[in-house]
């Protein structure tokens, strides 16, 4: 298919520095939840720690998701919604006031949903469908947000993010899914959507919703990824799969408090088990389970798998547990451990993550020869290379 306008082929060689704004709002999101903890941080400013959500999911996971789906369109036009994403979030940072940084996510997240238009406009698939469909409920969060508080607006933010990840999953997974899939996955993207958006104006009732239409969604994604299969083999693909389902865990969790509680607005019990179990306990995992090999294919970087990366795996997932477990129980002690062992996971990664990608850069290429690798799944032309899990 000829193109009008952009690149053909790849991105541009400065494309990659686009995920420094992602990683800023990662570091500010992090500083910002020890602030709202009332623990020590960095910066400590309680005007960020109001910026917690937004930082971490539209300015962090917005970008990151914007960049790699950019860089699946390679065009040059398509690189501004990560550069307006990023943008957005070093305004919340530095600005005083939150409004032009809001505005510029809000127009970063509509140009995303221009990008996921050209890419169903190349080939109609209806994966690229599902996530276009995650992205309206990302713009239409960030828009609330210039007038409501963020936790009105979570059921919006969760639908964008599995969504998305729900059908990342399906397309690299498709040798393990069965007939109709997408379809499956579309009719699931559909409810999932409509009791989002009922969660917002409705909130008990929606949010009950909301809560069965995750826990459905998940158990179809468990019965058929193929990451229950590879959980028992060795190398990158165990270390994936077992990240994979550890992420479906936590999905489920946040699906059975939403019916529980109907709204997590109700308690900032509910509140934090409910979105920390999301955002961390699925998204996070998410991330780790496919950086080393999204992260090559955006950021042009080799990411070869190490051991050393359980280390984050089992600490995100170990001190989530104790998190959830403390705000159960009420106390405060070991709630604040928990969430500073969140932080440390995250940071950690980002660690092994930037020193292994040294450290194979300086490694002459025929020495990584032996190094585990997972087969390669089919690729489109609308996906970055990626693999099974």
């Amino acid at each position: 298919m000829s193109r009008s306008t952009g690149l053909a082929g790849r991105s541009p060689r400065w494309a990659p520095l686009l995920i420094v704004g992602g990683g800023l709002a990662l570091l500010a999101g992090l500083d910002a939840a020890l602030t709202l903890a009332g623990l020590p941080a960095p910066v400590g400013s309680a005007r960020l720690a109001v910026l917690h959500g937004p930082l971490m999911v539209l300015g962090f996971l917005g970008t990151v998701i914007a960049l790699e789906r950019a860089v699946a369109l390679r065009t040059t036009w398509s690189l501004l919604a990560p550069a307006l994403l990023g943008a957005g979030a070093l305004a919340l940072v530095l600005l005083p006031r939150p409004l032009l940084g809001r505005l510029l996510l809000v127009q970063g997240m509509l140009l995303l949903v221009v990008v996921y238009l050209a890419l169903w406009r190349r080939n109609g698939d209806l994966l690229v469908a599902v996530q276009a469909l995650g992205a309206v409920l990302a713009a239409a969060a960030a828009l609330l947000l210039t007038r409501l508080e963020v936790a009105t607006v979570v059921p919006l933010l969760v639908g964008f993010v599995v969504l998305t990840i729900g059908a990342e999953r399906v397309e690299l997974a498709r040798l393990a899914m069965p007939d109709g899939a997408r379809r499956t996955l579309t009719a699931h993207a559909t409810g999932l959507t409509g009791a989002a958006l009922t969660a917002v104006l409705w909130p008990v009732t929606g949010g009950r919703l909301l809560g069965l239409s995750l826990l459905l969604l998940t158990a179809w994604l468990v019965r058929h990824d193929v990451a229950r299969r590879l959980v028992r083999t060795s190398g990158l693909p165990r270390f994936a799969a077992a990240a994979l389902l550890t992420g479906y865990s936590w999905l489920g969790v946040a699906g059975l408090g939403l019916v529980l509680l109907g709204s997590p607005a109700v308690s900032p019990a509910g509140y934090d088990i409910v979105v920390h179990a999301t955002f961390l306990g699925f998204a996070m995992s998410m991330i780790l389970a496919h950086a080393p090999v999204i992260l090559p294919a955006v950021l042009r970087v080799r990411l070869p798998y190490t051991a050393v990366m359980w280390g984050p795996l089992v600490l995100l997932h170990v001190t989530l547990l104790g998190r959830v477990l403390t705000v159960a129980a009420g106390t405060t002690a070991g709630w604040h451990a928990a969430l500073v062992g969140n932080v440390a996971a995250v940071l950690l990664f980002v660690a092994v993550a930037v020193l292994t990608a040294v450290g194979a850069r300086r490694r002459p290429s025929g020495r990584a020869r032996h190094t585990p690798r997972p087969s390669p799944a089919p690729t489109t032309e609308d996906h970055a290379p990626a693999c099974l899990p």
